[in-house]
């Protein structure tokens, strides 16, 4: 709901932005003394690396100061939506895929396109720089990427005599199968399957593999009601069938911190989540975990790389080029590579990705070469104007279907027609 509110909150705040900052953000950086407002959100752990790179800036350039202005997820989109509708905008914004369209389509972002010499982007993959694009034009620079997959709990399998699958030929009922030998082989004590549907990703790969997508190229609701509802027809037999848990149980653990869900807590052996999440999810559950394929890819590639965040520049910026500069350093820099590591996802940048990974181990070396093993598709259409509030929708519908108030083909034509009217209306 306060995401629901906040998206809500941006777009209103938003209506009367635009226009451009001074300067170009090609041109040559000043040798003038000058600030540079930096804002993001995160952990005290967040703040302490992004200070330390700001340091690292600041000592190659002396003439610009960064002021660093950082909060909670939570009061991050109040803020910001405030200051843009005052022009008063940070000069480089920390920016979530969910609000990237909202901001752009109403000229607040800049195209990062215009750098030029400023903002280097050939060591990042196509693939990944489409995540953050909009009508051909750059708003967004992915600070790092991640992709859906299956974390299996090796230790539960070895204990209930499960062999681990092929994640190379799986099936979704192979999964199914596998996630039902685990329930019925534990006696209850734990499921094989914990439950999904609560964030979109798990929407977008059921339809890429489907041959549908969540919208459009032109920022329409495009999935189908009949492959949503298989969705969620799959999910409600998982629980009915014992292989994920009964829906209270759900729902309470989808409400709840990672460290609450089945797989941190080793009540349930399979489960989707993004691969960067797996040294959380082994350090909360202290066994160990796999990183597996999604089911079905053998077939039909639905995999695509989520951007964990992205750095923005807003177009009100006084001060574009040294704006851009500064984001290259974050983006491209080794030096400051060194200090972020992978706080902000396994860098979207391929070079620097790859000189990360040598240095990474356990876990985190895992997450970083899965990533790399991962065949993906194009990226899916950024979320457009309106739909920011798309999980929030998701998960209201997947408790209607759990707790079967809605059938599946209720909650797919009323998920439909909520989202699409967000989007008419923004």
């Amino acid at each position: 709901m306060k995401k629901l509110l906040v998206g809500a909150l941006a777009a209103l705040l938003l209506a009367g932005c635009g226009g451009s900052g001074g300067g170009k953000a090609d041109g040559d950086l000043t040798a003038d003394k000058i600030e540079l407002r930096f804002t993001w959100w995160g952990s005290d752990a967040r703040h302490q690396r992004t200070q330390q790179v700001i340091d690292l800036w600041q000592k190659a350039h002396p003439n610009i100061t960064v002021k660093g202005e950082f909060k909670e997820w939570n009061g991050y989109w109040d803020s910001l939506a405030t200051t843009v509708a005052a022009n008063d905008a940070p000069d480089v914004i920390q920016m979530d895929e969910l609000y990237l369209a909202s901001y752009a389509e109403r000229g607040a972002l800049l195209d990062l396109g215009t750098a030029g010499k400023n903002l280097a982007i050939t060591d990042f993959d196509a693939k990944a720089l489409a995540t953050g694009a909009i009508d051909g034009k750059q708003y967004g620079l992915p600070t790092g990427v991640t992709t859906y997959s299956i974390v299996a709990n090796t230790d539960l399998l070895a204990k209930y005599n499960v062999t681990l699958p092929d994640d190379a030929t799986w099936t979704w009922d192979d999964f199914k199968r596998i996630g039902d030998q685990i329930s019925k082989a534990s006696g209850g004590e734990v499921t094989g399957v914990q439950s999904w549907g609560f964030d979109i990703g798990g929407v977008n790969i059921w339809a890429r593999q489907n041959g549908a997508s969540l919208y459009s190229p032109d920022g329409k609701v495009a999935i189908p009601a009949d492959v949503l509802a298989k969705y969620w027809q799959y999910l409600l037999d998982l629980a009915k069938q014992g292989i994920a848990p009964a829906a209270s149980v759900s729902v309470e653990r989808a409400g709840a911190g990672l460290d609450q869900s089945g797989t941190a807590t080793n009540k349930s052996a399979l489960a989707t989540w993004w691969n960067s999440q797996l040294t959380s999810l082994a350090k909360a559950s202290g066994q160990n975990l796999k990183l597996l394929k999604i089911p079905g890819e053998g077939t039909a590639t639905g995999a695509y790389y989520k951007p964990s965040m992205f750095w923005s520049i807003s177009s009100r910026s006084k001060h574009p080029a040294e704006a851009a500069a500064f984001v290259n350093f974050l983006a491209n820099s080794q030096e400051a590579a060194d200090v972020l590591l992978t706080d902000r996802g396994i860098p979207a940048n391929t070079k620097i990705r790859a000189a990360l990974t040598g240095k990474l181990e356990g876990t985190d070396k895992a997450a970083a070469e899965f990533l790399d093993s991962v065949k993906v598709g194009e990226a899916p259409r950024v979320t457009p104007n309106g739909a920011s509030d798309v999980e929030a929708i998701l998960k209201r519908h997947t408790e209607e279907v759990l707790f079967e108030r809605q059938t599946p083909q209720q909650a797919a034509e009323a998920f439909i027609k909520e989202l699409q009217a967000g989007i008419d209306a923004a």
